[in-house]
């Protein structure tokens, strides 16, 4: 009896102390978001560490808060810690090219959301910000009938938001009968939102009466905008306000009759957090090619836009 259960034994023994063994060594995320009190920023970094929480990783979730010399300080940390992989939630390629190259040759694969291409990433989830850019133009412009006047709240720093002030830039050159009177280029990225109201409060004092349309590189410069238009007695109707984004407070300023934001191009967030995680599972951990998940440097993600004519579809009840 006693030779029977031992022999009964060691297999459960066995069992728990491989279930132990995988715990201890189980999936070690890094997700590094560039500025965690924009929204966008931060639904993304939220939504993927859900997701990979939800398969039983563990997260590290780290918050860059706008400054360059903090993204890179952050993810050296996590190359030297050596995680798993690491997704970077609207980053900063370019200024951060040494850490990725590093995270690169530690065997750290890299997944950026709205960041931009790197050699040294395995690809970027983002929506086509050259198709996101038109839609949001051509709506301003076919709102207004094609002419008139428009002032422009710009972000010169982000590739994302300055391929869409680029693409805003192609479509007014075709159509000479709307004029951009004067453009506002937000330049902080930690105190934005005072950048912003401080900027477009100039323009909108300078131009008063001379504008029938705003265009905003991002919804967070919209939520300014607005505001002031409001504190200013303009009513719904009075300008066409469009920007790019996104979001339960944009939907719900498109459906509110004292907000002037009239559109915006809907970029899923929080699908491409989860898309970056679901694709770190495919190639990291399940071994797939990436050309499995996509083949080139960007993984795509489709954009709707959204105004006063679907905004009950992304209300929430």
């Amino acid at each position: 009896m006693r030779k029977l259960l031992t022999g009964l034994t060691f297999p459960f023994a066995f069992a728990a102390m491989m279930l132990c063994a995988s715990s201890a060594h189980a999936f070690e995320l890094g997700i590094v978001a560039f500025q965690m009190s924009s929204e966008t920023h931060a639904r993304v970094a939220n939504a993927a560490a859900a997701e990979a929480k939800a398969k039983g990783w563990n997260v590290t979730l780290l918050n860059s808060e706008g400054s360059l010399p903090k993204h890179a300080e952050q993810l050296d940390t996590l190359v030297t810690r050596k995680v798993d992989a690491i997704i970077v939630a609207m980053g900063k390629p370019v200024e951060a090219d040494a850490q990725l190259q590093a995270a690169k040759e530690n065997g750290i694969p890299v997944i950026g959301v709205m960041s931009g291409a790197s050699p040294y990433m395995l690809f970027d989830v983002e929506s086509n910000e050259y198709t996101v850019g038109a839609d949001a133009a051509l709506y301003l412009l076919g709102q207004l009938g094609y002419r008139g006047n428009i002032l422009t709240a710009r972000f010169e720093n982000n590739s994302g938001t300055r391929i869409r002030g680029k693409v805003l830039d192609v479509v007014l050159s075709e159509n000479t009968a709307v004029k951009e009177l004067a453009k506002f280029s937000m330049a902080r990225t930690q105190s934005w939102r005072d950048d912003v109201r401080n900027g477009m409060r100039a323009l909108l004092m300078q131009h008063q009466g001379k504008f029938q349309g705003i265009w905003a590189s991002f919804d967070g410069q919209a939520y300014v905008i607005d505001d002031l238009l409001q504190q200013a007695g303009m009513k719904k109707g009075d300008v066409t306000l469009v920007s790019i984004d996104g979001g339960p407070e944009t939907y719900r300023r498109i459906a509110d009759p004292q907000s002037l934001i009239t559109a915006t191009v809907m970029i899923p967030f929080e699908d491409m957090g989860k898309r970056a995680v679901d694709a770190l599972d495919a190639i990291v951990v399940k071994k797939q090619p990436k050309e499995s998940v996509t083949t080139g440097p960007y993984l795509f993600a489709n954009a709707v836009l959204v105004d006063k004519n679907n905004v009950q579809n992304y209300l929430k009840p």
